[in-house]
């Protein structure tokens, strides 16, 4: 599709070094490195560019109250003195996304150079940023879609006043219309943005599977005996501890488990506002099978990977959210596990018609206990499973084969 207006302009006729010193901006409140642990597909595409001779530059929000700029193996990044939570209030959660958008595009003029513009949502307010450098600089933008929003936080209650819900509509609108292509992480979210905002470039670039660095391997005995986990079948939940997340359903299958006594055990990795509460409700029902750990590094994620059986994907039940990308759910992919799901939509039917995961219903506890149990007595099963995952990582989701797709898509649009 032809894009609205000319985006790059080079020098070099050849494709294969196009993007050769050109100067991309990625906006994204939450980005990580590797040695910081959680989501880093921001980290993996500013690599690409790094790779393909661009001059990749982020600007990310950091903790530490004070401005810093660094450079992480050739990604120039820039660390905004602004504090988020996932224990944050919303109301406090909005003033950190405005907080961003501000100082990011006051931050942004004076960087020279800029070519193009890459703004990560969630927060949608990274739009912000994007227009404004578009309108008053000249720098086109692309806008990448992991989560719809507005939608979610109107689905799930936390926007009541219609009149605000009007004005997050509008903007979420016009940051598409203003963007020169819109990328998505699911098909869902494609249709979605599609049924909004017609004639727009918008491509799906899936989230990545880390094959290289999440593989299959035998298990880790420290790893085991660390945790008590010998001869037991391990359910893992690894990622962010909030409301959405709704992992008291992941606690009411450890109980529905322990009450039929079977050997499976629970692991919940990662940390954020409901932390405590779950913590509360394992200790109310006196879960023996079920062992809490805090936020890990990349390292620590792969050392639980190991010694798990199957990971566990968890939302709660709004529509919206089935729409979304997991990295949790392409993580177990890479690694080869089971997974299990209490959602629908493209995920469920992604891991049925690949025979890679079970559908469990978010409704019935108990129906972890029969889902369950054929893998517990049948090892074969298990592994066939398994296999079908790591397949399914490395044919659709390779964070290798992604990266290239993200270098052809920025690419296509100097037409």
């Amino acid at each position: 599709m032809t894009c609205e207006i000319p985006l790059l302009r080079f020098e070099q006729e050849s494709e294969v070094c196009f993007l050769c010193n050109v100067k991309v901006l990625i906006i994204h409140q939450h980005f990580k490195t590797p040695s910081e642990g959680g989501a880093l597909r921001s980290y993996f595409l500013a690599k690409a560019l790094a790779r393909q001779g661009s001059h990749p530059v982020v600007i990310t929000a950091g903790s530490d109250g004070i401005y810093k700029k660094t450079t992480v193996e050739d990604i120039e990044v820039h660390y905004l003195p602004v504090p988020y939570d996932n224990r944050f209030g919303f109301w406090r959660r909005g003033n950190s996304f405005l907080s961003f958008a501000w100082r990011s595009a006051m931050l942004a003029k004076r960087i020279p150079g800029i070519t193009l513009c890459y703004a990560i949502s969630v927060p949608l307010t990274t739009g912000l940023t994007a227009t404004w450098l578009k309108r008053m600089l000249n720098i086109p933008f692309v806008f990448e879609v992991g989560d719809l929003w507005p939608d979610a936080p109107i689905a799930m209650g936390y926007v009541r006043n219609l009149f605000f819900q009007r004005f997050l509509y509008g903007l979420e609108a016009s940051i598409y219309r203003q963007a020169t292509a819109v990328v998505a992480l699911s098909a869902p979210i494609q249709g979605a943005i599609t049924d909004k905002i017609a004639n727009k470039n918008v491509q799906v670039i899936p989230n990545m599977a880390d094959t290289e660095f999440f593989q299959p391997s035998s298990k880790d005995d420290a790893v085991f005996s660390q945790y008590q986990l010998q001869g037991k079948f391990v359910v893992s939940y690894i990622g962010a501890v909030g409301v959405a997340n709704g992992l008291d359903y992941f606690i009411e299958c450890a109980s529905a488990s322990q009450r039929e006594k079977l050997p499976v055990h629970f692991l919940l990795c990662g940390d954020g506002a409901m932390i405590d509460q779950h913590k509360l409700s394992a200790k109310r029902l006196q879960l023996e099978n079920f062992t809490f750990i805090p936020f890990l590094d990349r390292e620590g994620v792969r050392s639980i990977m190991n010694v798990t059986d199957a990971v566990f994907v968890c939302y709660k039940p709004y529509r919206i959210l089935e729409t979304g990308s997991p990295n949790k759910y392409f993580d177990g992919l890479a690694a080869g596990k089971l997974i299990l799901v209490n959602f629908e939509g493209w995920i469920k039917a992604e891991i049925e018609s690949e025979r890679c995961g079970r559908y469990i219903n978010r409704e019935q506890p108990n129906d972890f206990v029969e889902v369950i149990k054929p893998f517990l007595t049948d090892r074969h099963l298990l592994q066939q499973f398994q296999r079908s995952a790591r397949q399914l990582a490395v044919q659709r989701y390779s964070r290798t084969m992604l990266s290239e797709r993200y270098i052809q898509f920025l690419m296509d649009l100097k037409t």
